[in-house]
């Protein structure tokens, strides 16, 4: 039970005498429980909201951990991260292609396959395109700055010391925090990189 409902209940309880069942609908310890439920509620809420927001960031976290273990490796050659990053924007190709096969005709797509047709397109756009620090940000001004390039933001898997930090990851949010990112352009230039704080599609 969530923590401010439950301690709610427990201090009426105690004042009542162990009966919290026949409140008054008006009475000020029903508005309490009420306000606690309410605020419980919105915590709850805000907590789903955080995990959908970091769970792409750790799946990406995990994906590049996933392939260091399975190489015994404590970093990675740019082609074969090239290979690695190819392989995580198609991951849900098959998944997608299924789906669609599995549709009948005339029919409209499914929730999943409209949720994996979005990470899809949000993965090919943040390789073709980047990430931007300006909200405001358009194409053209990658014809301003000198060397632009867009990137896919991914954890340092190019430093042996950031591949050890990363095979040491318990699955702790705040472990993720410490990791340094790279920024990989699709033509193969690789530079610091930051943690992605507002999420990733």
């Amino acid at each position: 039970m969530p923590t401010s409902l439950h301690k709610t209940r427990k201090i009426i309880a105690k004042k009542r005498g162990g009966e919290v069942n026949a409140l008054h609908a008006k009475s000020r310890d029903s508005k309490r429980l009420r306000m606690a439920h309410a605020r419980d509620l919105r915590l709850e809420k805000l907590a789903h909201a955080r995990t959908k927001k970091e769970e792409p960031i750790v799946d990406r976290v995990e994906y590049f951990i996933a392939h260091l273990k399975e190489r015994d490796a404590t970093n990675l050659d740019l082609p074969e991260v090239q290979t690695l990053i190819h392989n995580f924007i198609h991951q849900y190709d098959e998944q997608f292609n299924e789906l669609q096969k599995a549709r009948r005709p005339g029919r409209p797509a499914s929730t999943r396959e409209d949720l994996l047709k979005r990470k899809i397109d949000a993965l090919e756009e943040e390789y073709e395109k980047g990430f931007s620090k300006f909200p405001n940000f358009v194409p053209e001004i990658a014809q301003i700055i000198p060397d632009f390039t867009y990137c896919i933001v991914i954890p340092n898997v190019f430093d042996e010391d950031n591949g050890r930090k990363l095979l040491g990851y318990e699955g702790s949010w705040a472990y993720i925090a410490t990791i340094a990112w790279s920024k990989v352009s699709k033509v193969g230039k690789v530079s610091n990189g930051d943690f992605p704080t507002k999420g990733i599609m």
